[in-house]
């Protein structure tokens, strides 16, 4: 697979699913910190998400990259739109920006779940 290939995979993959997490390993083994917690928040909010590993293949790892014109991963979408990398979502869930986002769009989301993450970090 090139990278062009890659991009028609990505692009095939955000279109197809609600919410998309590129990743560093999956969300049941992440293999980076960054991808750790961004899959925890989701998790813990109850969020239905396809997971990408981008670590099993060099063209994807770049072609990420390459789409979203972003240099670093994790890189989260929902509903086709980029929303950013860890320190994006993170300020976004604390912000309760992520929570807005998801019920404009239409996702579901334990609100109970994302009120206790804001909580426990106050």
């Amino acid at each position: 697979m090139d990278t062009t290939a890659a991009q028609a995979e990505i692009k095939k993959t955000v279109e197809n699913n609600d919410v998309v997490l590129f990743m560093k390993g999956n969300k049941t083994f992440p293999q980076c910190g960054f991808s750790s917690r961004v899959s925890q928040i989701l998790a813990y909010m109850e969020v239905e998400f396809q997971d990408v590993n981008i670590l099993e293949s060099d063209e994807m790892r770049q072609g990420i990259k390459d789409f979203t014109n972003w240099p670093t991963t994790p890189q989260l979408y929902v509903k086709g739109e980029f929303v950013g990398g860890c320190d994006i979502v993170t300020e976004m869930t604390m912000s309760g920006e992520l929570d807005t986002m998801l019920a404009e769009k239409g996702v579901s989301y334990s609100e109970e779940a994302a009120k206790k993450i804001r909580e426990q970090n106050a």
